[in-house]
C-alpha cells in the first residue's frame, strides 16, 4: 500500500518525490525514485535523498507513463447529456489516463477553425487531463482544412464510414484531395457505407425492426471493414500521405499493416482495449451495451489484433470512449446507438491482460504512451524521462477491485464492465506534474494543459 506524506493539492509548483517504485519505461524495468518538480520530471535514480513537498511511498507498486488516449468522444459542445469534458476526463483520471485527443462529430461539427478554437476554449476550462481535439474533414471543406496548424492540433479526422454524427466523406476525389493536402495526420474510420445499408436492408427484410444483436458484426460487415481500409492505405501510399487507421477490427486487415517498431512508418494502425478483450459471444450477455462501430467480431479476429498488436502491426492502443445515456441504449437495434464508455477501465482491463499473459506489461506502455508519442510527435510526453512533463500513473497490480455503478464516474454511470473483478488498480495519476487522483480521492480541479506537436 503506498502512503503519501501530505494531502492532495493542485499547485504544480509543488514538488513530488515517488520512492521505490517499479518504474516501467522504454522496455524495462526497475526500481527507483522520481523527483518531480514544476510540472516535469527532474530527476530519476535508484536513490533521490531530497526533501520534497509531497513523498508518495510507492514501494510495491508500479510506475508508468500516464495513458495517452488518441480517440475519445467526450461530447462537447452539444452533447453533454452523454457525457462532458469534465466528468468524462475525470474519469480518465481514476482510469490513469492523463491525455486525449477528442474527435469531431459534437454540435456543432469541430469542421472550422472557429469551432475549433472554441473547443479548446472549452478543453482550457473544463479538462482534467491534457488535451488535443482533431479537426473534422467533410467532402467540401478542404481550404478550412488546409489552415490547421499542425503544431497544436493532433490531427485531422475523417469518417470514411458513417457512424455517429452526419460527417460521411464519400467522395473519391475529397478523400484524394484530402489525402493530398492535409497539412498534418491523417486518421481514419474506416467502414464502406453502402454496403453497410445493403446489409441492413437484408436484416430488416428477416427481422423487420426486432433485430438481434448478434447481427451486428453482420451488419458492420468484415468485408465492409476491409474493403474501406485497403482503399485507405492504397490511397496514403499513391498520395504520400501520413495515416493512421483507427479500431481495427478484423484479421484481414491485420495484413495491410507491416510488423516492427512504429519509429519511421507513414501508415499505422490502432486497436481499442474493447475489441482486443470482448468478442461476438458477449452480445448474448452485454447486448447493445457493446454495440460499437465498428463492431466487436469474432474471437478469431480479436486473437488476430491480439498478435498484431505483438507484432507490431498494430502501433498503438486506445479506447474509443464513447458514452450514451442508458436510456439510449435500451432501445431496440436501429435505435440503440453505437458506442461505449471505457476511460475509467480501459488501463485495468489491458493488465487484467498482462495478468492472462496476452501482453507484457511493457508492451502496454509502448502502445499507450511511448507509441503515441512517437506517432504523433507529442512534445514532451509520454516517457517517464527527466525533463519531460510529469504525467505518470501508480498502479497496484496485486489490488482487485470489482467495477460496479457506485465507483463509476461517467455522466452516463454504466460500464460495459460492470460486474467484473479487474485484478489490478489505479492508485495515483499525476498530470503535468500536479497529483491529481490518489486512493480514490481526488484534487481541487486544474485544467490540463493543451498537448503541443513537435511538427
Amino acid at each position: 500500500m503506498s502512503k503519501i506524506s501530505s494531502n492532495l493539492s493542485n499547485e504544480c509548483s509543488q514538488s513530488i518525490l515517488i520512492t521505490q517504485a517499479t518504474i516501467v519505461n522504454e522496455g524495462n524495468q526497475f526500481v527507483g525514485d522520481v523527483l518531480v518538480a514544476d510540472g516535469r520530471i527532474q530527476k530519476i535514480a535508484d536513490k533521490i535523498d531530497m526533501n520534497a513537498d509531497k513523498i508518495i511511498d510507492a514501494k510495491g507498486l508500479m510506475l508508468l507513463p500516464g495513458f495517452i488516449d488518441d480517440q475519445v468522444h467526450f461530447r462537447d459542445p452539444g452533447l453533454t447529456s452523454k457525457g462532458d469534458i469534465a466528468t468524462e476526463s475525470k474519469a480518465a483520471i481514476a482510469g490513469g489516463t492523463t491525455s486525449f485527443m477528442d474527435m469531431p462529430n459534437v454540435k456543432p461539427t469541430t469542421t472550422t477553425i472557429e469551432n475549433l478554437e472554441a473547443k479548446y476554449q472549452i478543453g482550457a476550462q473544463k479538462a482534467w487531463t491534457n488535451f488535443s481535439f482533431y479537426f473534422g474533414a467533410t467532402n467540401d471543406n478542404l481550404e478550412e482544412l488546409k489552415k490547421v496548424n499542425p503544431s497544436n492540433v493532433c490531427g485531422v479526422k475523417i469518417f470514411m464510414g458513417a457512424s455517429t454524427g452526419n460527417m460521411l466523406v464519400d467522395r473519391e476525389q475529397a478523400l484524394r484531395d484530402i489525402f493530398t493536402h492535409s497539412p498534418t495526420l491523417i486518421t481514419t474510420h474506416c467502414e464502406d457505407t453502402p454496403m453497410i445499408k445493403a446489409q441492413e436492408e437484408k436484416y430488416r427484410e428477416q427481422y423487420g425492426e426486432d433485430i438481434p444483436m448478434s447481427a451486428h458484426p453482420e451488419i458492420r460487415c468484415r468485408e465492409a471493414c476491409y474493403k474501406s481500409s485497403s482503399f485507405a492505405v492504397d490511397l496514403a501510399k499513391e498520395t504520400g500521405a501520413d495515416l493512421h487507421i483507427l479500431h481495427l477490427t478484423t484479421a484481414e486487415e491485420m495484413e495491410l499493416f507491416e510488423p516492427g517498431p512504429v519509429e519511421g512508418k507513414k501508415i499505422t494502425a490502432e486497436a481499442c482495449v474493447h475489441h482486443l478483450w470482448f468478442t461476438e459471444e458477449d452480445y448474448a450477455t452485454r447486448g447493445t451495451y457493446i454495440k460499437c462501430n465498428p463492431a466487436i467480431k469474432k474471437q478469431s479476429d480479436r486473437d488476430a489484433i491480439r498478435q498484431a498488436v505483438r507484432e507490431g502491426r498494430i502501433d498503438i492502443i486506445a479506447t474509443d470512449h464513447a458514452p450514451h445515456t442508458d436510456e439510449e441504449k435500451q432501445n431496440k437495434y436501429f435505435m440503440a446507438p453505437a458506442g461505449l464508455p471505457q476511460v475509467q477501465q480501459s488501463l485495468c482491463a489491458l493488465l487484467d491482460m498482462v495478468h492472462d499473459n496476452v501482453f507484457d506489461i511493457e508492451t502496454v506502455v509502448q502502445k499507450t504512451s511511448h507509441n503515441v508519442a512517437i506517432r504523433y510527435q507529442i512534445e514532451d510526453r509520454g516517457y517517464i524521462r527527466e525533463g519531460y512533463w510529469a504525467d505518470l500513473v501508480l498502479v497496484d497490480m496485486n489490488k482487485p477491485h470489482i467495477d460496479d455503478k457506485e465507483h463509476n464516474l461517467y455522466k452516463c454511470q454504466w460500464s460495459p464492465w460492470e460486474g467484473h473483478t479487474f485484478k489490478s488498480s489505479v492508485i495515483s495519476t499525476i498530470v503535468s506534474g500536479e497529483l491529481k487522483y490518489h486512493q480514490g480521492e481526488f484534487a481541487e480541479f486544474t485544467p490540463g494543459h493543451r498537448l503541443l506537436f513537435k511538427r
